[in-house]
């Protein structure tokens, strides 16, 4: 390995510390996840001129920048292509979490998880982990991992009023959500893949994965029954949003209806249009913009003063999510594009040989590295010709892949979400969270093999 290689590694995994140190340290995990991504494409241009092969690159690039040496063709390569070419698939994560985080904050402004919150009355700690799980599990299916645990942390927040209970319920929602994710092919970003690639089928991973990933979710949930029998939790009191403008029943029904319907759009409009999640994001959020402003035309300066304009919305988001989003990204596609991932996962297939069992320490690094880069890897890694559609492989590769991350809140989309909403302690999430993770993650593969 090259000595550039060995740094932007080290970078890596220094940044990866002061990410889970970050109480110990005092530095937020923000500015050490965007120093990260950063050096480590700054260290790969630089060294671009030993790390690109120059006359593999295709004709029609090396066509466009004509009279440039192997060293400009190399940086131009870098810095023009590759790194423009993820950050279009960053922002586009970017922007559908800002579309989805806007939605949902909207609808909480108007009230309207009310429809829901009223209707759940247990505070005995066990069944409200069983409803708010199951919940989450299902809606993921049906929206995706990483929007269902926005929406559903919005909602614990309106039914648990001590910050260190919501946490517990934050991890299990991370958990459901990853698992509720993977046996949809809307659920998780890597089913996706999966699914557009080729390689699984929708009724036939519905079909296979379905009681796997419940198992990855229901064992950690018996486990919990025991061990928290007899607790309650406290509920907050009931807060109206603003004295000074009230909003009708109706306005509220409207908002949440309008609001929830274009979450569920999202997957609709994208098998419809084959247009990226983020676009049919958008088109939802200006759906409910517009609904918002003709609802109340001859009253904006009092929508804008109570806090209700969509303007004043925007300015609640959490922008520090979302640049931690962009480093921790920026820095996982460094190491896809120098091959590093590729490298780790040729190295796993000749070294251990046992198909099934390296597709399940994939699920568990991906709790460690970002699972996306690591479908893809594995994705070219193997051929349909000898893993044809919906072979055991691919399917087994979805699940790992769907719910590993959850052994580690930063393992995941939605781990990172919640991470940044409840801003939850790396180190807490492993001592309390990864057990049950790993557990759930362990029975489900199980229940895959065996059953």
């Amino acid at each position: 390995m090259s000595i550039a290689l060995v740094a932007i590694s080290s970078v890596f995994v220094l940044g990866y510390l002061a990410i889970v140190t970050e109480h110990n340290i005092h530095v937020d995990k923000t500015a050490s996840a965007i120093m990260t991504g950063v050096l480590c494409w700054t260290i790969y241009i630089l060294a671009s001129g030993s790390l690109v092969d120059v006359a593999n690159l295709p004709a029609w690039f090396a066509e466009s920048q004509p009279g440039k040496t192997a060293a400009e063709l190399a940086t131009a390569w870098v810095g023009h292509h590759q790194l423009l070419e993820f950050l279009s698939e960053i922002s586009s994560i970017l922007f559908f979490l800002l579309g989805a985080m806007t939605i949902v904050e909207l609808v909480d402004a108007y009230g309207g998880f009310a429809i829901i919150t009223d209707r759940i009355k247990a505070t005995n700690t066990v069944k409200l982990l069983w409803t708010i799980g199951l919940i989450a599990f299902f809606m993921s299916a049906a929206l995706d991992n990483l929007t269902t645990t926005i929406v559903m942390i919005s909602l614990i927040r309106k039914l648990i009023a001590e910050q260190k209970d919501r946490l517990f319920f934050a991890g299990i929602i991370v958990i459901a959500a990853n698992a509720g994710g993977a046996w949809s092919p809307i659920g998780d970003v890597t089913t996706t893949m999966l699914w557009i690639g080729g390689q699984i089928t929708t009724l036939n991973i519905i079909h296979s994965l379905l009681l796997p990933s419940l198992f990855c979710l229901l064992v950690p949930l018996l486990f919990l029954s025991f061990t928290l029998r007899g607790k309650h939790v406290t509920t907050p009191e009931h807060v109206e949003c603003d004295h000074s403008f009230k909003i009708s029943r109706s306005q509220r029904n409207l908002i949440f209806a309008v609001g929830m319907g274009g979450l569920l759009f999202v997957p609709v409009f994208k098998t419809l249009t084959h247009l990226p999640p983020f676009m049919g994001m958008m088109l939802s959020l200006s759906v409910l913009w517009i609904i918002s402003e003709l609802m109340h035309r001859h009253r904006r300066d009092e929508v804008v003063d109570a806090g209700l304009h969509i303007v004043s919305i925007l300015k609640k988001i959490d922008s520090a999510s979302v640049l931690f989003f962009l480093g921790i990204l920026l820095a996982v596609a460094a190491l896809q594009a120098t091959g590093l991932l590729a490298s780790l996962a040729a190295g796993l297939d000749s070294t251990i040989g046992n198909i099934d069992l390296i597709i399940f320490l994939i699920g568990l690094l991906s709790a460690v590295v970002d699972n996306v880069p690591l479908v893809a890897a594995a994705m070219g890694m193997y051929d349909m010709s000898i893993y044809p559609t919906d072979s055991r492989m691919w399917e087994f590769l979805a699940y790992s892949a769907g719910t590993g991350g959850s052994c580690l809140i930063i393992g995941s989309a939605a781990g990172v979400a919640a991470m940044g909403m409840e801003r939850i302690n790396f180190f807490w999430y492993m001592k309390v969270m990864t057990p049950l993770a790993l557990m759930g993650y362990l029975a489900g593969a199980l229940f895959y093999q065996f059953v």
